[in-house]
């Protein structure tokens, strides 16, 4: 019986670790003390916080040049429509620098003025409203500043007193038309 006393059960902990080592060093090395896992978990912190203040400078960034972009659209955003208004501009000087000139020359010169100014029109989508007499009336691009009887149907237009004009799909100024008053 003292045999059987004598011997001990077989601990898996310390049978697994070094011969030179105690229990508790053994359990030590299988799991980090409390000041391990703190310092893994501040560096853990620290990398954390470092990325976070990275996203944030790189969220600035983008948010400044978005600005930046925005401000140098509205400040450029004409560029392209005085461009196109620059040959017209020549055009009318070089008119008024003519020494003797004719009806005719004057109004040829008109003509091609007239011809370069809506070409840069078309160029930055500046397009006419021009309704046809007898169009239904649109409150959206026609003014109506008068209405008066005539033969067609009511709330149409009869004459257009001022072409109109849209830029792009928004309206930069209605016609300005008479309408045509119900029989």
């Amino acid at each position: 019986m003292q045999d059987q006393e004598n011997q001990t059960v077989p601990n898996p902990e310390v049978d697994q670790a070094p011969a030179d080592s105690t229990p508790a060093e053994a359990q030590a090395t299988a799991t980090p003390s409390l000041e391990e896992q703190l310092a893994s978990t501040e560096a853990r912190l620290a990398e954390m916080h470092e990325a976070f203040m990275r996203a944030k400078a790189e969220g600035e960034n983008i948010r400044r040049r978005a600005q930046e972009d925005v401000a140098k659209a509205h400040k450029f955003a004409v560029e392209s429509f005085a461009e196109a208004m620059l040959p017209v501009k020549d055009s009318l000087e070089m008119a008024l620098k003519v020494e003797n000139p004719s009806l005719e020359s004057l109004k040829e010169g008109v003509e091609m003025t007239l011809k370069q100014l809506s070409s840069a029109f078309e160029r930055n989508r500046l397009l006419e409203i021009q309704p046809a007499q007898g169009e239904k009336l649109d409150p959206n691009k026609h003014q109506a500043v008068s209405v008066v009887p005539a033969e067609q149907e009511a709330n149409t237009v009869v004459t257009v007193l001022q072409k109109g004009y849209m830029i792009a799909d928004r309206l930069l100024r209605p016609a300005i038309v008479t309408a045509a008053q119900g029989k």
